[in-house]
């Protein structure tokens, strides 16, 4: 049974009604709570140590392993108590700062995504020209706005958000405090908060993805142009965990932010929200280290053994 006696907070209600459900799901996140946090650490070091790692494309990659280790920390542990026992409160500070930094990195994570879409497109199409257009200072300046526009982001959706009425019960139905479950929680007038979200979507969902969709159309038209097979295996190679990555991630947040208003979308939207709050920070080093050669030596170097063999 949940705990309904915190008047000033909320409760998330999860997947309550399934005890035994919440059991395996506490394994599964606890998990891979692990994973991201062992997985994004040992990028950021290697990035860190390894001076063949000191490029823009390693730059950015350490940029985002750092804000998966932040966005899962931000939800994670109080979806793990919420999972163990019965009492699924969160204070309405909690529930403010969880809001805020979860939107911040959110929105960070899908314009850094797109400015590695940009990298790698210059890298494919552009290879002569690619130290002198992607150099330091413009990586930094990228990276330095895509944070920006995040925290913007972040500083104008949240207030009007947790100024909505709330219904007396305050049961969020959902794992965290996430836009779209306060305003199904809401019991006045959420037009402007609707309007705002889907205006916010649009320039932080569907044109980041549209730039990086037609940054790999013209990666793809480049890559088709080369005449050797080997070539075009390494052409792609440059590209594709990236594209995996962007795929995992933003499939996920067009489940939770875009889905239509009905029961069953709802209830699939918990499952999309756990993977996106979970399960891509804990995928995007997996393929980012199984799928790069240059990490994998890296990680043999730092393990102080010849790169060359230890991946052979």
């Amino acid at each position: 049974m949940v705990n309904h006696t915190s008047p000033v907070g909320f409760i998330l209600l999860g997947f309550s009604e399934h005890p035994r459900l919440e059991k395996i799901l506490f394994v599964v996140v606890l998990c891979s709570y692990l994973l991201t946090l062992l997985g994004n650490t040992l990028i950021l070091l290697l990035s860190t140590l390894d001076p063949r790692l000191h490029s823009p494309m390693y730059f950015f990659l350490s940029n985002l392993s750092f804000l998966d280790l932040c966005f899962t920390t931000t939800c994670v542990p109080q979806m793990l108590v919420n999972l163990w026992g019965p009492t699924k409160t969160i204070s309405f500070l909690g529930c403010f700062v969880q809001l805020f930094i979860f939107m911040f990195l959110g929105t960070t994570e899908c314009i850094l995504l797109t400015v590695m879409a940009f990298d790698r497109y210059v890298a494919v199409c552009q290879p002569l020209h690619y130290a002198t257009i992607i150099h330091p200072r413009l990586c930094q300046q990228l990276a330095a706005v895509a944070w920006a526009i995040g925290l913007i982001q972040s500083i104008v959706q949240t207030p009007p958000t947790l100024k909505l009425p709330f219904c007396p019960h305050r049961q969020i139905d959902d794992f965290l405090c996430e836009v779209p479950s306060l305003i199904r929680l809401s019991c006045g007038n959420t037009t402007y908060n609707e309007i705002q979200m889907a205006v916010a979507s649009i320039f932080i969902v569907v044109v980041p993805l549209s730039l990086i969709l037609v940054s790999y159309g013209a990666i793809t038209r480049a890559v088709l142009r080369i005449n050797s097979a080997k070539g075009r295996r390494k052409a792609f190679g440059t590209c594709s965990s990236h594209l995996i990555v962007v795929t995992l991630f933003y499939s996920s947040v067009i489940a939770v932010y875009l889905q239509p208003k009905n029961p069953y979308a709802q209830e699939r939207g918990k499952f999309f929200g756990l993977f996106y709050a979970v399960g891509t920070p804990t995928l995007n080093p997996i393929v980012y280290t199984l799928r790069n050669k240059e990490v994998k030596r890296a990680f043999w170097r730092l393990l102080g053994k010849d790169g060359e063999s230890g991946e052979s």
